[in-house]
């Protein structure tokens, strides 16, 4: 890590009183923001010094919902339904091995941060290969791996750069109780071999919604305090089977898991009852608008739950089914439903929106005091946007330009810990060798499936 100085900028930073300035951020030898203000930097700012030439200084984007590992699989299910679309995604995983999950997030985290996200909740595949059963809304298990199946995951994201919370799933359900714990215990011991910046933590990849008895919830509350970690668990997402998603909600509360460390991902149908007990308890929720418009789950009334100062996050969720890791489009998706869904162009501002993306949800994954905003101390995760390339015209409010008018096309720069890890000139050095083995792996996974691309044509489909 070097020391910087960025000045002649147009600097929001997603906290304090104003939502924009002209003027300088400073980083030190460890990778955080030292100083920041307006007008030039003082004569002792850090060098070297890099005149951004009036760009945007943004926050790097937190994803607080992601599942990075599955590049391989966009397109899928192009027009299903959440469990139809999460079936066949498993399909497509019954022939990968450990390795093969190690390349897929790698590619996965790079995508990430070329997308200017820097910061990210990944819900890590599990070991247990599953497809949901409708009958009785769980999860039947097709193929099991050792718990190197999820750390090679690790290994992955790690490898990319880029900062992440590992979410685990218990699969209690699938596995003999000891075994299921051991696996988890073998993760969150591995996570000791992820350098300590990048390691923003451990968490429980909450499973009730698709758990038969409450007792997944007190093994998931044991889990938490066990480790000191959060949870977070998908949860009403769909209107499939949405009375039995609904009174699942009870097993969480009753288990005392609600609270400042535990977030609801997606929560499009909650009752009034989830709502008020989310208010009351201090948890949060993810948001995840792309991802719900694409399968058809439905709006989430975001909205209200703001108003009721619920802490709520935004996520990318799978590049298989939000299928473009983009923030900027992350955000526009949600603002224009959302006012769409109310007719109300009030009722979500830009500002609030880029909030959501950024120290929101740092907030919901418990990890504000390190990233989601421009402030001294801080990790210096920044962005270089450039509104003039394409240009955009004279700037009349700098955040709305900056939400509604710029996008991946602008992005210039993507800098984690004062250290440039993407630009227009130069990507990670793996970037290319990843996609490849992402592409070639995804494709002899899933041809054990008997399930083939329509381009490039596998070596088993040219061969029948």
């Amino acid at each position: 890590m070097t020391t910087a100085t960025y000045h002649n900028a147009l600097v929001l930073p997603v906290s304090g009183d104003q939502p924009w300035f002209w003027g300088w951020l400073s980083v030190d030898d460890g990778g955080r923001i030292s100083g920041m203000g307006e007008g030039s930097p003082p004569a002792d700012a850090p060098l070297p010094h890099h005149d951004l030439e009036g760009r945007f200084l943004a926050p790097g984007f937190v994803s607080a919902h992601s599942h990075i590992y599955t590049g391989g699989m966009r397109g899928v299910a192009a027009s299903s339904p959440l469990y139809e679309w999460v079936s066949l995604n498993s399909q497509m995983l019954l022939g990968a091995e450990p390795d093969d999950l190690y390349w897929m997030t790698l590619a996965g985290g790079l995508d990430h941060l070329s997308c200017g996200i820097t910061s990210v909740y990944n819900f890590t595949q599990s070991r247990v290969i599953a497809i949901f059963d409708y009958e009785r809304s769980v999860l039947r298990p097709e193929r099991v791996h050792s718990a190197e199946f999820v750390t090679r995951q690790v290994d992955g994201l790690a490898e990319s750069g880029i900062r992440f919370v590992t979410s685990v799933r218990l699969d209690d359900e699938q596995l003999p109780e000891s075994d299921a714990l051991a696996g988890f215990d073998a993760v969150m011991r591995h996570l000791d071999t992820v350098p300590a910046d990048q390691n923003l933590g451990g968490s429980v990849y909450g499973a009730v919604q698709t758990s038969s008895s409450p007792v997944t919830a007190d093994r998931e509350r044991t889990l938490m305090n066990r480790y000191g970690i959060t949870n977070q668990a998908h949860f009403v997402e769909t209107a499939e089977q949405i009375d039995v998603q609904q009174a699942k909600f009870d097993w969480y509360d009753a288990a005392g898991v609600l609270g400042p460390d535990f977030a609801f991902g997606h929560f499009v149908h909650p009752t009034e009852t989830m709502v008020s007990r989310v208010r009351e308890t201090g948890s949060s929720v993810v948001w995840q608008p792309m991802s719900n418009g694409r399968l058809g789950s439905g709006i989430a009334d975001i909205p209200r739950l703001l108003h009721d100062s619920v802490t709520v996050g935004m996520g990318v969720d799978d590049q298989s089914c939000t299928d473009v890791s983009d923030p900027f489009e992350n955000m526009r998706t949600g603002l224009f439903l959302q006012r769409g869904l109310h007719s109300d162009a009030s009722i979500l501002t830009p500002a609030t929106v880029l909030a959501l993306h950024t120290i929101g949800s740092a907030a919901a994954i418990g990890v504000a005091d390190r990233v989601g905003s421009l402030e001294v101390g801080k990790f210096a995760d920044l962005l270089v946007v450039d509104p003039y390339a394409p240009h955009s015209g004279p700037i009349w409010d700098p955040v709305a330009t900056y939400v509604l008018g710029c996008g991946l096309r602008n992005l210039r720069e993507v800098i984690v810990g004062g250290t440039s890890v993407w630009s227009r000139k130069a990507d990670h050095p793996l970037r290319a060798q990843a996609d490849h083995e992402l592409t070639q792996r995804m494709i002899a996974s899933a041809a054990a499936s008997g399930i083939h691309p329509a381009w490039p044509p596998s070596v088993s489909k040219k061969g029948k």
